[in-house]
């Protein structure tokens, strides 16, 4: 359990670094409210994120992902 949630906190981690390159701190601020202020509907994110790759394409990726970052034990 104590792997899983070093991992979640270097995930978090990543994800904000990730946010304030992408859009600056003020914007990576704002974008994290919103996301508590407002109710988001993952299934129109997920569809907009993914529209135009197949499945196997989402698969490869997800496995290449997987060979560079091997699970922690």
């Amino acid at each position: 359990m104590k792997t899983l949630k070093n991992n979640d906190e270097k995930i978090k981690t990543a994800g904000i670094d990730a946010l304030n390159k992408s859009l600056g701190p003020a914007k990576a601020l704002r974008f994290l409210a919103l996301l508590h202020r407002e109710p988001t509907d993952y299934v129109k994110v997920s569809r907009k994120l993914y529209q135009h790759q197949t499945i196997d394409d989402i698969f490869k990726r997800a496995g290449k992902s997987r060979k560079n970052h091997p699970p922690h034990s």
